[in-house]
């Protein structure tokens, strides 16, 4: 890494502060397939729509997802899909060094992604 100024850093562990949740990689998830509300997104996960609210506000403020607003419900969607190469990144090294602790045939294959995405955002 270049030398970043310290303020720098902050913002830069703040933002892995929030991809630190498997909350948060879950709603990531889910929207690689497009824009939802927040009801979809609470269904889809399995939480309260009070409990989701709070980890969208907090993945909006840190640049990743976009909200729009239509009548009284709120859409959210991916502001940031280099994201997913991150994810990518940590997900396939991570898999990577499970399966060679492991040694186990079959597991998760190189090819396919741990967060079911393929290719560039």
């Amino acid at each position: 890494m270049e030398k970043i100024p310290p303020e720098i850093m902050a913002q830069v562990a703040s933002y892995f502060q929030v991809l630190s949740e498997p909350t948060r990689l879950h709603i990531l998830n889910l929207l690689q397939e497009g824009e939802c509300s927040v009801g979809e997104i609470a269904q889809r996960c399995g939480y309260t729509a009070a409990n989701i609210s709070r980890h969208l506000s907090l993945m909006t403020k840190h640049g990743l997802l976009e909200r729009r607003r239509q009548g009284t419900t709120v859409y959210y969607r991916i502001a940031d899909p280099s994201v997913y190469a991150l994810c990518e990144l940590v997900c396939g090294n991570l898999a990577r060094r499970l399966l060679q602790a492991a040694q186990v045939p079959g597991g998760w294959s190189q090819d396919a992604s741990p967060m079911g995405h393929r290719g560039e955002p």
